[in-house]
């Protein structure tokens, strides 16, 4: 009944249309991959099915991003801390599927760890071999972490530049301690050469269509929960926080405990989009932590529109299939025309694409309306 009430709180006609292009897009790609021949006209690569993919978890992480920034006024710079977060803990069951096909063949340890001499699995490596608790980290990892940080960050009223440059600092700070050997985590390497996911192979054009339609619906329930929400009583005291905190704070409300909960909801979204984008793209490493990355999101977000939840999963995937693009003529440009589209953006639109087009339709039906209601009649003589 929850479920119900939550989704039909989130639905509205541009709801509809998201999903409708979004699993449109997903399911005929899918059949023309699958019910194709490579050779043919109409055959999608399985490269390209896990590039979409990759795409959809991108928008995924941005529209956790669009959620405590559009709504809360949290400008967050450090939440590929719990996208990698999210992405190691999927890569740490992917790991202990590989089993005896490893390189060195030890039935528990990973590759990496015979290598590097280690004598026993780590403590916090137990249970990974199994796909629920890898799944229930995937959300307690990067929701506790951000609860912990938020409980002692936004109850000290920490906003503004202060707050986005601790962000910055809490994924930094994990991206040199997961570089370090002695983590467990793989060090610079990481943690790749995946063989199964849930006694599949991770490489065939079954399973990457199955990864694609998993991230198309986490997208779509990501959506329709921050629609809700948004929507809701709740949704109406962010916005009030992010326009006026200390109003809405004189008025009685705590924006703490707002801006905490959204924010480990936030985390907790990321770290799905990094857990589906670990399989699909074969590796997770320590430079997914990089704070470059955070501020790629943020690009993301703006590009599309801040605010508009649609406009967050419509920048993610232009800016990084231009990124596609862009990369595969003039690889060494990409960062030059990154920080051009987002000084551009900011300068000539600085509401987004969707925002944009939004307020062009709003002025449009206001003119519309101006113009038939002050066409009144006139007396005659």
């Amino acid at each position: 009944m929850m479920t119900l009430k939550l989704i039909q709180g989130g639905f509205d006609r541009r709801t509809a249309m998201f999903l409708i292009v979004l699993f449109g897009a997903t399911v005929l790609i899918s059949v023309l991959s699958v019910a194709t021949q490579p050779g043919d006209t109409l055959h999608v690569p399985t490269y390209v099915v896990s590039l979409v993919g990759k795409y959809l978890c991108y928008a995924l992480l941005a529209l956790s991003v669009d959620l405590v920034w559009g709504f809360c006024g949290v400008l967050s710079l450090g939440h590929a801390a719990f996208f990698s977060l999210g992405g190691y803990a999927m890569g740490m069951y992917l790991m202990r599927q590989i089993g005896t096909r490893g390189v060195y063949g030890d039935p528990i340890l990973p590759d990496f760890m015979v290598f590097l001499n280690w004598k026993e699995l780590p403590w916090f490596w137990y249970g990974f071999d199994q796909f629920w608790f890898a799944a229930l980290m995937v959300l307690a990892v990067p929701g506790v972490l951000a609860f912990v940080f938020g409980w002692f960050a936004f109850r000290s009223r920490v906003t503004g530049v202060y707050l986005s440059i601790i962000t910055q600092a809490l994924t930094f700070a994990l991206m040199l301690a997961f570089f370090r050997n002695d983590m467990g985590f793989g060090g610079n390497n990481g943690l790749t050469d995946f063989k199964d996911i849930l006694g599949f192979d991770v490489q065939a054009d079954g399973t990457r269509v199955g990864l694609l339609m998993s991230s198309a619906v986490a997208l779509a329930l990501g959506f329709l929960i921050c629609k809700a929400l948004v929507n809701s009583k709740f949704g109406k005291v962010l916005i009030a926080v992010r326009d006026a905190e200390s109003r809405t704070r004189f008025l009685g409300y705590r924006p703490e405990n707002y801006k905490l909960l959204v924010w480990t909801l936030s985390a907790c979204m990321a770290g799905v989009a990094g857990a589906l984008y670990v399989p699909q793209v074969g590796i997770i490493n320590p430079s997914e932590f990089t704070p470059a990355n955070s501020i790629e999101v943020v690009i993301w977000v703006a590009v599309g529109g801040r605010g508009t939840l649609v406009g967050a999963t419509v920048g993610a995937i232009i800016v990084n299939f231009g990124k596609t693009l862009f990369t595969g003529i003039l690889p060494e440009f990409w960062l030059f025309a990154l920080g051009g589209l987002f000084i551009a953006v900011t300068l000539f639109l600085p509401k987004g694409i969707v925002g944009t087009y939004d307020d062009f339709m709003a002025k449009r039906r206001a003119a519309k309306d101006g113009g038939s209601s002050g066409a009144a009649p006139q007396e005659a003589d």
